[in-house]
């Protein structure tokens, strides 16, 4: 008997169809359990919270929790041990029940477990916000927070007022601010660089780790092209490398340095700026901005000399990874270069 081809055909686009119905259908349920079992957690914690309050023993809690504890493990199972109920507790302090209603659609509770343990709150809420949005993992959460993300980003020196406001824009959908895309040192121990490179050799060691560099630079980069030729009065001269951020929806032009950020740099990449803009941004892109890698930082010169200057930035590149207490210097010296901005803006007003 010939095959019905017609038949088979229609079986297996009714078999696609039926099968992301019930694709879909998972994902649902599987983000509403998530979400349950999150308030649910949350609302244990905050219970446990409420109930505890005012009992100054430790000691008293501590016993409260071990005999729940026990309890609980033989009418639940293993959920509920001593230590999820202390987290449970974690959570609930440092969350409200508003947020973790939010997060609960995108992140698990082992995403705000991660989290809770963050004290200062924007910088919480820049790892929570990015998880979400980029879809993160545990792991990928964890290394982040371990990297030490936030603190080399350049908004981590503004007030927290500025970070928040900042966020809450990027978590509505509307335009990100730049300053929560760029960093001010870049990490980049995975080229196995010599200390005495050149600026050629360091070009091309990124173009050979490009997927690396590219997860250093952060989600939304793609690569365009490398020493882009840029021809003003028959002079021809080349930008190292240029990138073009989806999020941002604008060209990056990035120059590499050895040593320090000096003067003259900045009117190079102005030079550059300007061409981009002039020939190569297209209809609904905003203007390009410029990136200044160095090898060597000077903090203090480079805030002075780029005071309110928005369309470039000039960070530090490394190719060993220093320790957490280095970032925790810079940054410190970051924010207070930065009080003494706002408080000169504020005397000349």
């Amino acid at each position: 008997m010939k095959p019905d081809t017609k038949l088979d055909k229609h079986i297996s686009i009714i078999l696609i169809d039926v099968k992301e119905l019930i694709d879909a259908a998972r994902e649902r349920v599987a983000v509403y359990v998530n979400s349950e079992t999150t308030l649910l957690y949350w609302s244990i914690g905050n219970y446990l919270n409420k109930e505890l309050i005012g009992k100054r023993r430790a000691e008293y809690g501590r016993q409260i929790l071990a005999t729940l504890s026990q309890e609980l493990t033989l009418s639940y199972g293993k959920g509920y041990t001593y230590t999820a109920l202390t987290r449970m507790r974690k959570v609930a302090a440092v969350f409200s029940e508003e947020i973790v209603a939010t997060l609960s659609q995108q992140l698990s509770w082992s995403h705000l477990i991660e989290l809770s343990i963050i004290e200062n709150e924007p910088k919480r809420m820049y790892y929570a916000t990015f998880a979400a949005k980029e879809q993160w993992g545990v792991r990928k959460l964890r290394n982040s927070i371990d990297a030490m993300v936030f603190e080399r980003t350049v908004i981590a020196s503004q007030p927290d007022s500025n970070i928040t406001n900042a966020i809450s824009a990027f978590q509505s959908n509307a335009a990100i601010d730049p300053e929560l895309v760029f960093k001010n040192t870049y990490i980049l121990d995975f080229l196995n660089l010599s200390k005495n490179h050149s600026e050629r050799e360091l070009e091309q060691a990124l173009i050979d780790n490009l997927q690396e560099f590219i997860l250093e630079l952060g989600s939304g980069f793609a690569f365009v092209s490398q020493q882009k030729r840029i021809s003003v009065d028959s002079i021809d001269y080349h930008l190292d490398l240029l990138f073009y951020h989806r999020k941002l929806k604008r060209l990056i032009a990035i120059d590499l340095k050895l040593g320090k950020f000096r003067p003259e740099y900045k009117a190079q990449m102005e030079l550059y700026l300007r061409w981009l803009q002039k020939y190569e941004m297209q209809p609904g892109e905003e203007t390009p901005i410029g990136l200044l890698l160095c090898s060597e930082g000077n903090t203090e010169h480079i805030e002075l000399l780029m005071l309110n200057e928005k369309e470039i930035r000039v960070a530090q590149y490394l190719t060993e990874l220093p320790s957490k207490q280095w970032f925790a210097d810079k940054l410190h010296r970051s924010i207070e270069i930065a009080k003494q901005k706002i408080s000169d803006e504020e005397m000349n007003k």
